[in-house]
């Protein structure tokens, strides 16, 4: 890939903000939003991993955090996104990783920007 420029990032990112909602985990991957959302994607990877090389959060990090600063129990989390308070601690221990549909109501319960939980 060329390098990419500020502004691509910036378009890039964008429109995996706009993609998301769009795309789960039944959308097929021949999907034009599906495909668009891998092209933005990878755009916003290459750029960061050249402008921002910083270790990232993981998600049972973003997770623990977002809980602390919300104070809200795992419980309360579990009730919220409709998961066992266990599949919540299997999350924060880093045993699993959300499902898209479950990843995108911790985003929502959360307010996790949804670039910061799939990883950019």
């Amino acid at each position: 890939m060329n390098k990419v420029s500020k502004e691509q990032y910036e378009f890039a990112l964008a429109r995996v903000e706009e993609l998301l909602p769009l795309v789960d985990d039944n959308t097929p991957a021949n999907d034009k939003n599906a495909v668009e959302l891998t092209v933005m994607s990878d755009i916003v990877i290459a750029y960061e991993k050249e402008h921002y090389p910083i270790e990232k959060l993981t998600v049972s990090e973003l997770i623990e955090l977002s809980l602390e600063e919300k104070g809200m129990t795992q419980r309360q989390l579990a009730n919220e996104i409709g998961v066992s308070p266990s599949r919540v601690n299997d999350y924060l221990a880093g045993r699993s990783e959300p499902t898209l549909k479950i990843a995108r109501l911790l985003c929502r319960v959360l307010n996790i920007p949804p670039a910061s939980m799939l990883g950019f």
